[in-house]
């Protein structure tokens, strides 16, 4: 594991790179300092870039909002999101347990993420015993992100047998420097209480094979960059890429720069990264 003040001495060794939006690009509200210019130095050597996102919307969704923090199309070449996958898999059944699923949904997550289900001639219902399966993108920070306010809503539909399709494996983000826990601290609750739970996202290796189709390099020239062990490093390991992790996003408050911290963290997680940044820049 190759320890690097920025990321310029990785551009030479690679032709393809999977890169994370958030605590990477930037922390759900602005971009990083130094994000966008290393997005356009790689843009400008003639590399490859895919954003790759846990975010349980639609890639357009995600795409939207990067314009909305002024970083442009042209800076990445293509973008899917664990939204995307979802919304893919619920409009054409990827096997038996998803084309079991029916058609009445209970949506559990905010009213922005409501546009993963749109176009896919679902019913949104409100409660458990209306509904065939759930989604679950979250909780919804407009009304309480103490996961104990979940424990009804969960405890009913598991009494009902609903399976849950969880949009975004994350346990937690980092928005605006404020914890915040995400859909895959419920799914992982919904489990403990012995409910059926599928997943979309980083680490499963089964999103990253999209995301290879758009890069069109060798995967040994190819790599994954991001923040999180759990899924970033893990999901570029189960994919069969090198990684490099961003120091400065999820686990900069645990571990900060102690290299034998994170040399330890990595190992206790069976992980080698290729190298370690503090934070996506040049």
């Amino acid at each position: 594991m190759r320890f690097l003040d920025g990321f310029s001495p990785l551009m030479a060794d690679y032709d393809g790179y999977i890169v994370d939006l958030w605590g990477v690009i930037h922390d759900g509200v602005t971009p990083f300092a130094g994000a966008k210019d290393t997005l356009a130095a790689l843009r400008d050597a003639g590399k490859r870039v895919v954003l790759l996102s846990n975010a349980p919307r639609p890639s357009h969704s995600a795409q939207s909002a990067l314009r909305g923090m002024g970083l442009a199309d042209d800076l990445y070449n293509g973008i899917m999101t664990s939204g995307e996958a979802t919304r893919l898999a619920l409009s054409n059944p990827p096997d038996a347990w998803f084309a079991s699923l029916g058609r009445r949904v209970l949506h559990v997550g905010p009213e922005r993420d409501r546009v993963t289900l749109e176009g896919l001639g679902l019913e949104r219902v409100d409660w458990p015993d209306e509904a065939d399966f759930m989604l679950n993108t979250g909780p919804d920070e407009m009304q309480s992100i103490n996961l104990d306010d979940y424990e009804a809503v969960l405890l009913a539909s598991r009494m009902v047998g609903l399976k849950m399709v969880c949009a975004n494996p994350d346990l937690e983000i980092v928005r605006g420097g404020e914890r915040v826990p995400c859909a895959g601290a419920l799914a992982l609750r919904y489990e403990e209480l012995g409910g059926d739970v599928r997943s979309f996202g980083k680490p499963d290796p089964a999103i990253y094979r999209p995301v290879l189709e758009m890069l069109g390099v060798q995967k040994s020239r190819v790599l994954a960059v991001g923040d999180a062990l759990r899924t970033d490093i893990a999901g570029a390991k189960a994919a069969g890429v090198d990684s490099c992790w961003v120091l400065g996003g999820i686990h900069a408050e645990e571990l900060g720069t102690d290299q034998t911290l994170i040399r330890q963290a990595a190992q206790a997680a069976g992980l080698a990264p290729t190298a370690c940044i503090p934070a996506f820049i040049l």
